[in-house]
Formats: structure tokens, C-alpha cells, sequence
């Protein structure tokens, strides 16, 4: 069992930026990916940004790639998400997921543990 914690969340203006952390306890695996998630109201969870522990190779979504930057410390076990130039829609509770393995997966039933989110209000 894996306990995710997810902190940093909070208002900020269109424009401005948030750094969100998720640190991980209990057991711990040799490899894994480490991701991001969101969910506004009404809407399903989308991936926003995953990390392979191992590697550090990086995957973003779309609509994030340039403004969001996934990073980890192993040392630490922590992934943190600073997000630049938010806007509105980047409105959600953000989750931290982690998978066993090194394989990458943007599909929020791939991964095997979550933390309970974290609130991100972008206003206009």
C-alpha cells in the first residue's frame, strides 16, 4: 500500500503560477511512473503530466505542454508540478497517481494508487 499526499493547491490569478508537490510513503517500488491528474466538475479525469521514476522521462498533456513542468526527487520521494501561465480551465482538483512499472499510461484506471487532491482555482 502507497499513501499519496498532494499539497501546494490553492487561488491564483490567470497568469499566474502554482507549484503543487505529492509525496509518497509507505511501500515504495525500484521502478514506477509518477502522474498528474485533474478533474473540474461535471468532467472525467484527464492526465495532465506523468514522470518514469527510473529514467525521468517526461509526458504532458496537450493543453499543458510549455506552461507545466513535471519534476521529481528520489531522494525525497516526491514529484512536484509547477504550472505557469495558468488559465481558467486549468481550473480542478489535481491528483497525484503512481504506477508500478516503467511503462507510461495516460489513462487514470492504468494507475494503481491516488492521493485525495488537491483544489486549483484559477479566476479570470
Amino acid at each position: 500500500q502507497v499513501q499519496l499526499v498532494e499539497s501546494g493547491g490553492g487561488m491564483v490569478q490567470a497568469g499566474g503560477s502554482l507549484r503543487l508537490s505529492c509525496a509518497a510513503s509507505g511501500r515504495t517500488f525500484s521502478n514506477y511512473i509518477m502522474g498528474w491528474f485533474r478533474q473540474a466538475p461535471g468532467k472525467e479525469r484527464e492526465f495532465v503530466a506523468g514522470i518514469s521514476w527510473v529514467g525521468g522521462s517526461t509526458y504532458y498533456a496537450d493543453s499543458v505542454k510549455g506552461r507545466f513542468t513535471i519534476s521529481r526527487d528520489n531522494a525525497k520521494n516526491t514529484v512536484d508540478l509547477q504550472m505557469n501561465s495558468l488559465k481558467p480551465e486549468d481550473s480542478a482538483v489535481y491528483y497525484c497517481a503512481t504506477k508500478r512499472g516503467s511503462v507510461f499510461y495516460n489513462y487514470p484506471k492504468q494507475y494503481d494508487y491516488w492521493g485525495r487532491g488537491t483544489q486549483v482555482t484559477v479566476s479570470s
